[in-house]
């Protein structure tokens, strides 16, 4: 499949129509609550779908598949943040904010990478569907870590030894401790990951028969939902994409390399460690070259004021989700058939 046909989907010619309509500046404007319904509906049908044919799914693949997705979250902002840093262009916190995104899923990537396998008929394994509900929180777990040691360090470095900055510090210390319990807390109760692992409970436990009935909420109306929500990311994207000159091209660079190494070590994982085919590798390839735009900018403003925001939503939104749509998912798709063959 050319990228070419990946151009002429739908859902991706919704996204550069939201695109275009924000940069000719057209009055054009979605309901400001319209977004979350949209992908509460989206996370919600793929989570039913998922869990009735994880149903019918092998228990034991299922767990490795946890595994793996446990490691990818971890191991990828780890990854990112150390060549944030090699770049001596990005300060620590500047650096651990970022990372974040990069180990954390998107799930309009994901759902894009559906569309892109549907539309050529490629079949795949419902696992990364689970792995795409584990992603979402080691990720800003990684983050707030770095976050703290990144702040020990800074702290360090500005030489505070008096007694009153130490008290200062101890005070501050175990504030942060309290506060990263409870951000660790919303971090697995985050509302998509909730929407996403209670569907596929739901569709795991319920009737086939009842099932049945919600084919046409499920499938017969997903495309058409998914290119509302593309429409709307494509004018997000376009207002983020003025942030370019803050970003620079070291980080644009970033926004571009990272989501590509993410991909090549998502799709190893999906063909030698878990042993999928074409289509299941290429959903863990772009699960690993995703970059959250969601569930992590909130974290990541709540836990890591010092960084700038300008840097990673217009690094995940601006630059890498955009690349993933048009250009990305073929890549993947095209390396997964080089692995998997």
């Amino acid at each position: 499949m050319s990228s070419l046909n990946n151009l002429l989907l739908p859902a991706v010619l919704f996204f550069a129509l939201g695109f275009i309509a924000r940069l000719i500046k057209s009055d054009l404007r979605f309901p400001p609550d319209l977004a979350k319904v949209l992908s509460i509906y989206l996370l919600m049908a793929i989570g039913l779908h998922g869990g009735y044919e994880l149903a019918k799914a092998d228990l034991m693949m299922a767990l490795t598949s946890i595994m793996w997705a446990l490691i990818l979250g971890f191991s990828l902002p780890i990854a990112g943040y150390l060549g944030l840093l090699l770049t001596g262009k990005v300060n620590p916190m500047d650096a651990a904010a970022i990372s974040a995104h990069y180990g954390s899923v998107s799930a309009g990537t994901f759902l894009t990478a559906i569309a892109y396998l549907d539309n050529i008929s490629v079949e795949y394994e419902t696992y990364p569907l689970i792995m795409l509900a584990v992603m979402e929180s080691p990720a800003i777990i990684v983050g707030l870590i770095l976050a703290v040691k990144a702040r020990h360090t800074l702290a360090a470095k500005e030489g505070s030894s008096s007694s009153e900055d130490k008290a200062q510090m101890a005070d501050d210390d175990d504030e942060n401790n309290s506060g990263f319990g409870a951000l660790l807390r919303e971090a697995f109760t985050n509302g998509s990951v909730v929407v996403l692992t209670g569907s596929m409970i739901i569709g795991a436990i319920s009737a086939p028969s009842g099932m049945a009935k919600l084919e046409p909420f499920i499938d017969e109306i997903f495309m058409g939902v998914l290119c509302l929500f593309l429409f709307d990311m494509g004018m997000v994207a376009a207002r983020r994409i003025g942030d370019f000159r803050q970003v620079g091209p070291v980080l644009a660079l970033f926004g571009v390399v990272m989501p590509l190494f993410g991909g090549v070590v998502g799709a190893y994982v999906g063909a030698n460690a878990l042993g999928y085919g074409v289509g299941g590798t290429t959903l863990v390839a772009v699960l690993g070259a995703s970059a959250s735009y969601i569930a992590v900018p909130p974290a990541m403003r709540l836990a890591v004021p010092e960084a700038n925001p300008s840097f990673y939503l217009t690094l995940s939104l601006g630059i890498t989700f955009p690349f993933n749509v048009v250009v990305g998912i073929p890549l993947y798709h095209n390396l997964a058939q080089a692995i998997v063959a």
